[in-house]
C-alpha cells in the first residue's frame, strides 16, 4: 500500500480536524508563559500554568477516553473540544484574573479535549484499509511533528508582534473550528462491545500495560532533548541560540523517520522492532551527551529523530493489534497520558540533577531511565499466557479445550502476549 492510496479525500479532511484539534495542544505550554511573564512572577507562574495543563492532560485522557463510545464518538468529542475551546478563550479573555482562576482554566482546557487524540486516531483508522493502516498512522506522525515544528514559533510572533492574549484566543478560535469540522468525518467507527466477551474495559486496558509503559519511555528521551539541551551548549561552549535549529533538526529527522517507516513492512515482530529502535535511540542521545562538536550534535540528533518516529509507530501499531476494536480509542487515549507522564517525569529528573551534576550526566541518567523502562515494558510484553483450567461440563465431565485439537501445539501458545490474554500482539506489518 503506498502513500498515494492513503491520501483520500475522508483523510484530508481528518487532517484539516487534526490540526485544529492538535495545535492548540502544542501551543499552549508556550503560550500560557507569554500571557502571564510581564506579571510579578510571571515567569514562575507561567511555569505553574503550564504544568497545569500537562496535568489536565494527563487526567483527562484516560478518564475521559474510556468513555468514548464507537456508535457516538462525534459528539462526545465535540462536547470536549468545545469545553478545551471556551477554556482557552477564558485565558484569552482573562489574562489579570487570579493565578487559581487562570490555573483552573488552563485545567479545563488541557482536560476537556484531551481524549481527542485518542478518538481522531481511532476515526483515522476507520476511513482507511485495514492494510493501509501503518501508512496512515506514518501520515498522522508527520502531521504531528510539523504542528510541533511550528507552533512554537506561531505563538511567539502572536504573542511578541502582536498581543500576549492573542495565541489563547487564536487557539481557542482552532479548537473551536475542530469541533465544526468532526461533522466531515464519520460519527463514529465500526465497533461491536461483544469483542471483548463481557470483560471490563478497564481490565483490557490494564492489561496493555507494557506498551503504555514503552511509550512512556519513548516520550521521555525527547524530554531529555529538548529540556537539558540550552544548558549541554553552555557546558560545551556552543551559544545557547543553537538550540533552537538542534530542536528543528531533531523534529525534521522525526518528520523523516515517519515517511520512511510508512514507504514499506519492514522485518520482524512489532516487539522486535521496538526493542531494536528504542535502544537505538538510547545510544544517539548518549552520543549526544559525549560528543563534543556542533556537527556531531546535528547528526546525533538527526538520526535520533529518525529512529525516535519509527519507535513511537511500533508502539501505536502494537496497541492497535492488542485491544479489541471497541477498546482502541481508550487505549489511544491511555497512552498518550502514558507518554505525557514519561516526558514530565524525565523533564522533572533532569531538572533535579541538573542542580547537582553536569548537563551530561543528566542526559545520561535520563537515557538510563529510559532503557530500565524500556527493558520493563518488553519483559512485559513477552510473559507467558496463563494456562487456562479444565471446565466441569454440566454431567461432571471435565471438558477441557485441547490445543492439539485445533491443531495448535502448546509451546506456540505459551509464546504468545499475554496483553490479550494469549491472542499475538507482535504480526509482522
Amino acid at each position: 500500500m503506498s502513500y498515494r492510496e492513503v491520501m483520500t479525500k475522508e483523510v484530508v479532511r481528518w487532517g484539516v480536524v487534526a490540526v485544529g484539534a492538535r495545535m492548540p495542544v502544542a501551543a499552549a505550554p508556550l503560550a500560557v508563559v507569554f500571557l502571564v511573564r510581564e506579571r510579578p512572577g510571571g515567569y514562575a507562574l507561567g511555569a505553574v500554568l503550564a504544568a497545569v495543563y500537562v496535568i489536565g492532560e494527563i487526567i483527562g485522557a484516560p478518564l475521559l477516553g474510556v468513555r468514548l463510545r464507537a456508535e457516538r464518538a462525534r459528539p462526545q468529542l465535540a462536547v470536549g473540544l468545545a469545553v478545551g475551546a471556551l477554556g482557552f478563550a477564558a485565558l484569552g479573555a482573562l489574562p489579570a484574573a487570579h493565578p487559581v482562576l487562570l490555573g483552573l482554566f488552563a485545567f479545563v482546557a488541557g482536560a476537556a479535549p484531551a481524549a481527542a487524540t485518542g478518538g481522531l486516531r481511532a476515526l483515522l483508522n476507520s476511513v482507511v484499509p485495514e492494510k493501509a493502516v501503518a501508512q496512515a498512522l506514518s501520515v498522522e506522525s508527520m502531521l504531528t511533528f510539523g504542528i510541533w515544528a511550528v507552533a512554537p514559533a506561531a505563538v511567539t510572533g502572536l504573542a511578541l508582534g502582536v498581543s500576549p492574549a492573542l495565541p489563547p484566543l487564536f487557539a481557542a478560535a482552532l479548537m473551536a473550528s475542530a469541533v465544526a469540522g468532526l461533522w466531515l468525518l464519520p460519527v463514529g467507527w465500526d465497533s461491536d462491545a461483544d469483542d471483548r466477551g463481557g470483560e471490563p474495559m478497564t481490565r483490557i486496558l490494564v492489561r496493555a500495560w507494557p506498551i503504555y509503559v514503552t511509550g512512556a519511555a519513548s516520550l521521555s528521551m525527547l524530554a531529555l532533548a529538548e529540556l537539558v539541551l540550552p544548558a549541554l551548549l553552555e557546558q560545551r561552549g556552543i551559544g545557547v541560540g543553537w538550540a533552537g535549529p538542534l530542536l528543528a533538526g531533531l523534529a525534521v529527522g522525526s518528520a523523516v523517520g515517519s515517511f520512511v517507516y510508512g514507504l514499506r513492512s519492514w522485518p520482524g515482530r512489532l516487539r522486535t522492532q521496538s526493542m531494536v529502535l528504542m535502544f537505538a535511540v538510547s545510544g544517539c542521545l548518549a552520543l549526544v551527551a559525549l560528543l563534543p562538536s556542533l556537527g556531531w550534535l546535528f547528526a546525533a540528533l538527526g538520526v535520533a529523530g529518525v529512529l525516535q518516529a519509527g519507535a513511537m509507530l511500533t508502539r501505536n501499531l502494537s496497541l492497535r493489534e492488542a485491544l479489541p476494536p471497541s477498546a482502541l480509542a481508550a487505549g489511544y487515549s491511555v497512552m498518550y497520558a502514558a507518554v505525557g507522564a514519561g516526558y514530565a517525569a524525565s523533564g522533572s529528573l533532569a531538572g533535579a540533577l541538573l542542580s547537582v551534576a553536569s548537563p551530561s550526566t543528566a542526559i545520561l541518567a535520563g537515557v538510563g531511565l529510559s532503557v530500565v523502562l524500556t527493558v520493563a515494558g518488553l519483559l512485559g510484553e513477552v510473559r507467558p499466557a496463563p494456562t487456562t483450567a479444565p471446565v466441569m461440563s454440566s454431567g461432571g465431565g471435565a471438558a477441557s479445550a485441547s490445543a492439539d485439537a485445533v491443531g495448535v501445539r502448546a509451546d506456540d501458545i505459551a509464546e504468545r502476549t499475554a496483553i490479550r490474554g494469549g491472542g499475538d500482539t507482535e504480526r509482522g506489518l
